[in-house]
């Protein structure tokens, strides 16, 4: 199964105006996204505080959190990001794309609108 890229402007909730984008893997996998700490940093976003997580391999880690806006597909998600290192590769987390709707095709590899929209 190949992996699934989708572009992604991110938006200082506070000054919209300031803004980032770039294409961020598609990881049912993860629930929260995670952003490049120095891309959140030039556009204004802030550590709000910390989040404990699971990495994959099952070692625990802290990572600052803050808030954002997200934007793919023509829809918003405003809500919760993950402070990555510097070369992190961005990833959209599963919560974004359930609350605004989409799913990964995996034959595909491409996001696509669900059926119904489930809250």
């Amino acid at each position: 199964m190949g992996a699934t890229y989708v572009s992604v402007t991110v938006r200082n909730p506070l000054e919209r105006d300031m803004a980032w984008e770039g294409e961020f893997l598609a990881d049912t996998g993860a629930y929260t996204s995670i952003v490049p700490r120095g891309q959140l940093e030039e556009i204004g976003v802030e550590p709000l505080g910390t989040r404990l997580l699971e990495l994959a391999d099952g070692s625990p880690t802290k990572l600052p959190i803050g808030t954002a806006v997200l934007e793919f597909m023509g829809e918003e998600y405003i809500g919760s990001v993950l402070f990555g290192d510097d070369d992190a590769d961005p990833l959209l987390g599963l919560t974004p794309m359930q609350i605004v709707g989409v799913k990964v095709d995996p034959v595909n590899h491409r996001l696509e609108r669900s059926r119904k929209l489930r809250h």
